[in-house]
């Protein structure tokens, strides 16, 4: 794999030199990425894939078996720790004040969201970049019902983490996919993070020009 992908450290050769302890890096950063609000910028599906495309080749010196569970249960505890941090900090910074990221208005479209798609939209945002760093939030926020988040999070995190790197490893065995792959790894991540991060950026820009106009139409105390 000769390409000098622009984040090194989801380069495949790059990712390569730490053989089965790549897995560690992966894990770490699927884990930020649906745990974590700083999460939203990793390209995570091309991670996977790459992910899946290694351990096919062997480069990583780790079976698929072993990679893709250790994935999907990275993604389940991050969607954990997600719900957490919504459920008990996520109230009180909604009722302190609104912004771009946090406001109450926020907090009321993903609960009109998840009251019209169910729970299943916890495994659906698994697939969508940056929904789902903010789904398992908004889920606590909203106070889902513990339990059936749960569930659901398992399904979402074996679903997209098991699936889409065992994706990546089936791919390894078509070599003009592969190739088209590796060639334009460069290409792939970039596509990928513009697709995550200008939707994000005008959402985020929408929201605090939203925010300020509510503020400046609010009544004087």
């Amino acid at each position: 794999m000769h390409t000098a992908a622009i984040f090194a450290f989801l380069d495949p050769d790059h990712l390569a030199m730490f053989g089965p302890w790549a897995i560690a890096i992966v894990c770490a950063v699927v884990f930020a990425e649906t745990g974590l609000l700083i999460g939203f910028v990793f390209p995570g599906d091309t991670l996977l894939i790459v992910t899946g495309l290694l351990t096919q080749s062997d480069k990583l010196h780790l079976p698929i078996w072993v990679a893709a569970p250790a994935i999907a249960i990275a993604a389940f505890l991050g969607g954990e720790l997600g719900y957490y941090i919504g459920r008990r900090v996520g109230p009180r910074i909604f009722e302190r004040r609104d912004s771009g990221i946090f406001s109450k208005a926020q907090v009321d479209r993903t609960n009109a969201f998840f009251d019209r798609y169910g729970a299943g939209a916890v495994i659906l945002a698994r697939f969508v970049p940056v929904v789902r760093t903010f789904a398992p939030i908004a889920a606590g926020v909203g106070h889902m019902d513990y339990r059936k988040y749960s569930l659901y999070n398992v399904i979402g995190a074996v679903a997209w983490g098991f699936g889409i790197t065992f994706l990546g490893y089936v791919i390894g065995f078509i070599p003009p996919v592969r190739h088209f792959v590796i060639e334009y790894i460069d290409l792939i991540l970039l596509a990928a993070v513009a697709v995550t991060v200008i939707p994000t950026i005008i959402h985020l820009l929408r929201n605090h020009w939203s925010a300020k106009r509510s503020a400046g139409h609010a009544p004087a105390d």
